[in-house]
């Protein structure tokens, strides 16, 4: 019997295993990897034990931890699939074009995605706009998500004046992205679903949802309409923190009223600074031409605390959104004054002195290694003249850090192999690396790929649960082509077959 999704194997045979610290005594032997309830049971000699029941045959393919992405926009990154893909557009100009030509969604409106206008030769201005989308509500999200360009019909649909520009930027610009993601559910779990399967087949067995709405009857809706793919654990954002103090929830407790314990409470996110793409990171020194802008610390350090300070009494981990080094130092400077427990999202750009303070003070960096390279033309321009350290992946490790992995999809694509490849390589498209010495090694990267990060990385031995991937090759000695492309042969959740290739 070949196994199929949703069986459960009683053993992955003939495997090899691989990651981080390991200390069984295999090497590079042919192994069996049995189980049971959900647990690895046993570790053997290929052929050692018997193989009774089902058995799903990795044919010499390696057996690793199942893989997390640590920060993601499901609903978001779900709808990409329906937007306008502007990731192409080398023009203000372009992109209206892109939209002009675009069908409109069955809601009436046009929404397109992912534009980077830092390098546009040409500024976003009202009229091009217009004149390219006419009458239709025409929507366009930067890659970056902290600035939206609307058109005169979006604007007024919204509830703002039209300034000839049409450019929102931080919290309007969120408030956009909410509204456009309130979508009926009948639209947006079915395309949840399909992304949970897409990421399944990658070797992802979790990730942490940080969707800017009341995520847990979200999660409770879909677990009740037969969601299995993934582990979630999801984000509470300030807006909904009394509410989620007052009815009793506390990071890694199960979603109340759910079908499975496949969905858990996360941390309090907190957003305090803008973004690199929209010039809004708060930094130390001013972007270029532009003295009297250093970005924005949309969260002041007083309110922060108080923030911090009730989520940890609690019982809630803290997710600090950090991008400059103003506002990484004032994210540290909180987690010290609070003792609360969790992590800083982004760390793009820190003060070398802040550095060492992300293991002492025991917070996790939550970064994203695509966007080093998505960036990387951006950072040696418009942070040209900051001192800090820009994605300082290796230094982080050095200091002891413990990092992890995420793709802020869809900022970037949900995919671990490519977090994996631009931390270790730091680079793609056959261009020089781009700043090598903050590269990680490989074993590093598949750790902080893991649920518990690269300093608790998870491993595979009796008694652990049973979250697991087999792969084509070994990560730790893939070159860059192979590690993106990775192929994924099966992935196992709780013991659960969740993809077959």
């Amino acid at each position: 019997m070949t196994p199929a999704r949703g069986d459960r194997p009683d053993v992955i045979a003939n495997a090899r295993l691989t990651g981080t610290d390991r200390t069984d005594p295999f090497g590079d032997e042919a192994v069996d990897v049995h189980l049971a309830d959900g647990l690895v049971a046993d570790l053997a000699p290929a052929g050692a034990l018997p193989c009774n029941g089902l058995v799903l045959d990795a044919d010499g393919g390696f057996v690793i931890p199942g893989l997390w992405d640590h920060h993601v926009h499901t609903v978001q990154w779900a709808l990409s699939v329906q937007r306008v893909d502007l990731g192409g557009a080398g023009s203000a100009a372009e992109a209206a074009a892109l939209m002009g030509a675009a069908d409109p969604l069955a809601d009436g409106r046009r929404v397109g995605s992912g534009f980077r206008d830092a390098f546009w030769p040409d500024a976003p201005e009202l009229a091009v706009l217009d004149a390219a989308t006419g009458e239709v509500p025409t929507y366009l999200i930067n890659a970056d998500v902290h600035s939206v360009w609307l058109n005169s019909a979006a604007l007024r649909r919204e509830g703002f004046e039209p300034d000839g520009v049409g450019l929102l930027r931080e919290e309007p610009a969120f408030e956009i992205s909410r509204r456009l993601n309130a979508v009926d559910t009948s639209v947006s779990d079915p395309l949840v679903a399909q992304m949970a399967q897409d990421a399944a087949s990658r070797g992802v067995v979790g990730l942490v949802d940080l969707d800017m709405a009341w995520n847990e009857d979200a999660w409770v809706r879909r677990l009740a309409a037969g969601f299995d793919a993934l582990r979630v654990s999801f984000g509470i954002y300030p807006e909904f923190l009394d509410r989620a103090i007052g009815e009793g929830l506390r990071t890694g407790d199960a979603a109340r009223g759910a079908a499975s314990d496949l969905v858990r409470v996360g941390p309090l996110k907190v957003i305090t600074d803008g973004s690199l793409g929209t010039r809004t990171a708060a930094c130390s020194h001013a972007y270029p031409g532009d003295p009297g802008n250093h970005g924005v610390l949309t969260v002041d350090i007083a309110t922060l605390i108080e923030l911090m300070s009730r989520a940890t009494a609690a019982g809630i981990a803290s997710a600090i959104h950090a991008i400059g080094d103003v506002a990484n130092t004032h994210a540290l400077d909180a987690f010290a004054a609070t003792g609360a427990w969790g992590t800083v999202e982004h760390a793009q750009l820190v003060a070398h002195s802040d550095i060492p303070r992300f293991s002492r003070l025991g917070v996790g960096a939550s970064v994203q290694p695509v966007h080093a390279l998505d960036d990387r033309d951006l950072t040696d321009s418009v942070w040209a003249s900051q001192t800090a350290q820009a994605y300082p992946l290796r230094a982080l490790r050095d200091a002891g850090a413990n990092i992890l992995f995420g793709s802020d999809a869809p900022v970037s694509p949900l995919d671990p192999w490519a977090a994996m490849a631009a931390a270790v390589f730091r680079t793609r498209d056959g261009r020089e690396p781009w700043q090598p010495g903050q590269r990680l090694d490989a074993a590093t990267a598949l750790g902080a790929s893991t649920r518990g990060g690269s300093e608790e990385p998870a491993r595979i031995g009796p008694g652990d649960i049973a979250d697991l991937a087999v792969c084509e090759r070994d990560p730790l000695a893939a070159d860059e082509e192979q590690m993106r492309g990775m192929n994924v042969a099966a992935t196992v959740l709780g013991g659960r077959l969740t993809h077959v290739a």
